[in-house]
């Protein structure tokens, strides 16, 4: 086997296997797998437009009992810190997001063991009578294992239930590594690797719209990552016609700062942007039926993702006006809505603003000129 004959049948949008990407991975040069990545992109979305989105990134609370090693957010139940959000300091965050241009609230927070389905419905139920025009794009995998449990009830029947309530779509939290070795070291209190990916099955078959994420540069092995790739691929190819699926993936190296990963001495955060790079390239070419590839500027920051768009990535993301939980473990990077236009000018590209479903919106009017990250 020779890397060129992986890349020409990708060129093709074979599905190859893990063993393969890893192949790729190991074997084939930076630059050639940028050239097919880039090359791929422009067969899936055509266009000199990069995609962002103004959104804002909220906690419903900082509770939880699933003690990821490598979390720095949460708080066990009965912290002097705990809280959660009340409807007050939404109105004042999500009118504050209306001001700055953006219409989605990513909504997600700690494995309350208290919070139950009746809590999240009744609050979708209020933030969207309060908001019609509200995008609420809530809660994660994890987070609906969680309620199931609490409700002894099934995943069909909590993500009907929370979509009757407003819930617009599933974000891909809580992914990190789809492989239960990697999960137990990790995230032990989190469902499993195959609760994950059947959550999301049941989503697209409800016509939830959903990401998928991958976290990786801690405690996997390049063959945990590539079949982590090869099962998001494997649920997008089983999900109906008439549904979205996974409208984007988006990788991130792990950030490691006061971490306990990193106290424990399991794993730092030595992702370099060669390496970040070869995992878009690779997102790309593993990852053929889906049709968006994210650059995680927050997490590598400008010039890495900027080349990311010459690699097989066509989305930005979001300038985040509030996001705690990555930051929390040490990313350092922040965009304004002019920031990141003229980030993705200076790679070579338009910058078009678009929602959560990934359709093309002008600039809103009125917008503050400048956004701040909290």
């Amino acid at each position: 086997m020779h890397y060129t004959e992986l890349l020409h049948r990708s060129l093709k949008k074979d599905f190859l296997s893990a063993e393969e990407g890893l192949f790729l991975y190991q074997n084939a040069p930076t630059a050639e797998l940028m050239w097919v990545g880039n090359k791929l992109r422009q067969m899936a979305v055509p266009s000199q437009k990069v995609t962002w989105i103004i959104d804002r990134n909220a906690n419903t609370t900082n509770v939880c009992v699933a003690n990821c090693k490598f979390c720095n957010f949460y708080r066990p139940p009965g912290h002097k810190e705990v809280y959660i959000t009340s409807i007050e300091e939404y109105k004042i965050k999500i009118e504050e997001m209306f001001r700055l241009g953006g219409e989605q609230l990513l909504l997600q927070g700690g494995h309350h063991p208290e919070l139950g389905l009746q809590f999240y419905c009744d609050l979708f139920k209020e933030l969207k009578t309060l908001y019609p025009n509200l995008k609420l794009h809530a809660l994660g995998p994890p987070e609906i294992a969680h309620i199931t449990k609490l409700e002894k009830s099934s995943h069909r029947e909590v993500l009907q239930s929370l979509k009757a309530a407003g819930l617009d779509s599933l974000p891909g939290a809580g992914a990190e590594i789809l492989n239960d070795r990697v999960r137990r070291l990790v995230s032990k209190g989190k469902c499993g690797a195959q609760e994950w990916l059947d959550i999301m099955r049941v989503a697209h078959q409800l016509d939830l719209t959903t990401s998928a994420t991958m976290m990786f540069g801690h405690v996997e092995t390049l063959m945990e990552r590539m079949e982590h790739l090869v099962s998001i691929r494997q649920v997008q190819s089983e999900k109906p016609d008439s549904a979205k699926g996974f409208l984007a993936f988006i990788p991130w190296p792990f950030q490691d700062e006061g971490t306990m990963l990193r106290k424990l001495n399991r794993a730092a955060n030595s992702c370099t942007a060669d390496e970040y790079i070869r995992m878009i390239a690779l997102s790309r070419i593993m990852l053929p039926n889906i049709l968006h590839i994210q650059a995680s500027w927050l997490t590598v920051g400008k010039q890495t993702a900027q080349i990311c768009l010459h690699s097989g990535a066509d989305d930005m993301g979001s300038i985040m006006i509030e996001e705690n939980v990555v930051s929390a473990a040490g990313a350092p990077h922040r965009f304004t809505a002019n920031g990141i236009q003229e980030a993705i000018r200076e790679a070579g590209f338009i910058p078009q603003l678009r929602n959560q479903q990934y359709d093309h919106i002008p600039l809103p009017e009125v917008m503050e000129e400048q956004v701040v990250n909290y």
